[in-house]
Parts: structure tokens; sequence; C-alpha cells
């Protein structure tokens, strides 16, 4: 029997940590922020249809999309942000669906239950951490400042969103081995 486990949390809390360490469990992770990537390549059906929706003024001169553009617009406010989720999740759900080829499977979706991937899925692991501590892990990867790191935190659902969904849940302020003792514990209760 296969399982599907989802992997959700807000931006900056660790996920990637945890996709990582499932990896090492032997399953085969599912990264949804590679898929979006994927979904809304240059010439896709995804990037044209966000076009429609977002304007022009999202590409690049070479017709690929101009990924700062767009979170400009889409994270202006709550409404554009669901927007561009309602446009762009029926791509993705598609990509994914193809990628569940494996026994373990781990479904590393920041906006999982938004988007209706948690209904496929065995059983929903957390990752919340301080937003301090995210906005400083935000900045770092994707070399951003301040205001552009909260944008993107203000942009997503608070913790109660997933605390009233998620009964699997990891408090990650950066204790790696925390981490990893609390997410192999839930893991081997879940098998």
């Amino acid at each position: 029997m296969s399982i599907i486990i989802g992997l959700t949390g807000p931006t900056g809390s660790g996920k990637s940590t945890a996709s990582e360490l499932a990896r090492k469990l032997g399953f085969k992770v599912i990264d949804c922020d590679i898929i979006a990537r994927k979904a809304v390549e240059k010439e896709t059906e995804g990037l044209k249809v966000l076009v429609e929706v977002f304007g022009e003024d999202i590409l690049e001169a070479d017709g690929s999309l101009n990924r700062k553009s767009l979170a400009e617009k889409a994270f202006k406010t709550p409404e554009n942000t669901e927007l561009l989720n309602k446009t762009i999740f029926p791509f993705i759900i598609e990509l994914v669906n193809l990628e569940l080829d494996a026994e373990k499977v781990l479904l590393d979706a920041p906006t999982l239950y938004e988007s209706g991937l948690d209904s496929i899925c065995n059983e929903v692991i957390c990752i919340l951490s301080d937003r301090e501590i995210r906005c400083k892990r935000i900045m770092a990867r994707d070399n951003i400042d301040i205001p552009a790191a909260l944008l993107r935190i203000n942009a997503g659902k608070p913790d109660e969103f997933y605390k009233e969904r998620t009964k699997h849940i990891i408090y990650n302020n950066g204790d790696i081995l925390f981490l990893t003792q609390e997410f192999e514990k839930i893991i081997n209760n879940i098998k």
C-alpha cells in the first residue's frame, strides 16, 4: 500500500529541511514550488493563463516569467494572492498527479490546503516557526530585503490556519536535532 504524506506550513518555516529528512527515510519528495515553476515555464499554458490574468508586464523580454513583477502584483493584496492561486493550481495539480508513482511520497506543498491536494494525503505534517526567524530565512534564501520578505510572509496564511487543520505540527526555530527527532517520530507513527 502506498502512502502520501503532505508537508505544509508558511514560507520560511523549514519545509525544505524536513523534505531532505524524508528523502533520507526513503520518500519520493514532490516539491510543489518546483512544480509551480514548471507549470509557468516559457510557452506553457500555465504562463499563458497567468499573462491573461495579470498582464503582459509580468513577462521578461524573452517571453519567460518575471517572478519579481508577478510577486509584486500577486502578493499586493489577499485578493490578488487568491487570484494567483486559483489561476495556477489546476496546472500544478495536473503535474503533481504525474509524479505520484512511488510507494512512499512526501508532498511538500506550502498551499496544500488551498489547492485541495490535502485530499490525496493519508496524513499531513505542518512546520511552523517564529515570524522573525522566517523573515531572516526568506531574506537569505531569496536574496531579498525585509520589505520583500514581509510581503511574502503577509501574503501567506497565519499559523492558526494550519493549527486548525493539521494534527501533526512541528515548531522549527532552528534546532535541527529537534526537527529531525520530531519529524522521524511522526513519520514512524504514521507508518
